[in-house]
């Protein structure tokens, strides 16, 4: 606090209101968001004994712009679980999108989701791995959900001026989506990443993808043939990378620089996904039909 006065002390006028006007601009737009990102009924007498999959709608290419959204619903369908969709722009009491609702009890975080399902359903696909592999698995998991989404969303909402997939996915408008941008920029700030260049956050953003690269080498699956929990953790990030990173100048990395990683997403899409096609809105020219 003693920093941050020192600092304003420092400021002539015109950089006092220019952070001031700033700092109303802030607080205008959480409000703006919250306002707007808790839009949709949260209430509902959904069927019973049914797992409800609370989502932003459908992506452009592929079935989310959220790589949380690809990792439930992705475990989901590996587990066979029966579910139902539920597109609304309103978010758990914890804050938190996806989330999922059973029986009128709400799940939120997809690592919590997933734990409940096991717990619910008797679902382990961790039982054949080591001590030491489930290890290595979390591990990994922890890498792709807490340090290279944050590299997603640098390059997505940070670096990439032209922001034309997210308005043709959201259709949020440029206003809201500039509101948007801020925040997210905010939050990278407090994260920590977001305090780095662009080409260090990019060359940082290769390794993680150079070790997932490296990691995979020749397997089917993350820990070999069979996939584990955290398979849908990384092909979640990997999707957004492979599918919907247009406009980012790093549209092809994954194609070009790991064509493992590329052979991996098929891979996934086409064991887990055969209704991948329906799940998307093809560019913007169509609604999803699932």
């Amino acid at each position: 606090m003693e920093t941050f006065m020192k600092e304003l002390n420092a400021m002539d006028t015109s950089q006092k209101m220019l952070y001031a006007v700033g700092g109303v601009a802030a607080v205008l737009s959480v409000f703006a968001l919250r306002k707007l990102f808790n839009r949709g009924p949260k209430a509902k007498n959904y069927p019973r004994d049914t797992v409800m999959l609370h989502q932003i709608g459908r992506g452009v290419y592929g079935p989310s712009l959220s790589p949380f959204v690809i990792k439930l619903e992705t475990y989901l369908r590996m587990a066979k679980i029966p579910y139902q969709n539920v597109h609304a722009l309103a978010f758990s009491s914890k804050g938190k999108l996806p989330f999922l609702t059973y029986n009128g009890l709400e799940v939120a975080d997809t690592s919590l989701c997933i734990q409940y399902v096991n717990q619910k359903f008797g679902v382990d696909f961790n039982k054949d791995l080591s001590p030491s592999d489930k290890a290595l698995a979390h591990a990994m998991q922890v890498m792709v959900d807490e340090h290279t989404f944050w590299f997603l969303i640098l390059i997505r909402w940070r670096f990439d001026n032209d922001k034309s997939l997210i308005l043709k996915s959201s259709k949020l408008g440029r206003f809201t989506t500039w509101m948007l941008t801020r925040s997210l920029n905010q939050q990278t700030w407090s994260q920590g990443l977001g305090r780095h260049t662009e080409e260090e956050v990019t060359e940082m953003f290769k390794k993680d993808l150079q070790s997932l690269s490296d990691f995979i080498g020749t397997k089917k699956f993350l820990m070999g043939d069979e996939p584990c929990e955290t398979d849908c953790a990384v092909f979640g990030q990997l999707s957004q990378v492979y599918w919907h990173f247009t406009g980012t100048g790093h549209e092809n990395i994954i194609k070009d620089k790991y064509p493992n990683l590329a052979a991996y997403c098929e891979r996934m899409k086409e064991t887990f996904w055969p209704v991948w096609d329906q799940c998307t809105t093809h560019g913007g020219t169509r609604e999803a039909t699932k």
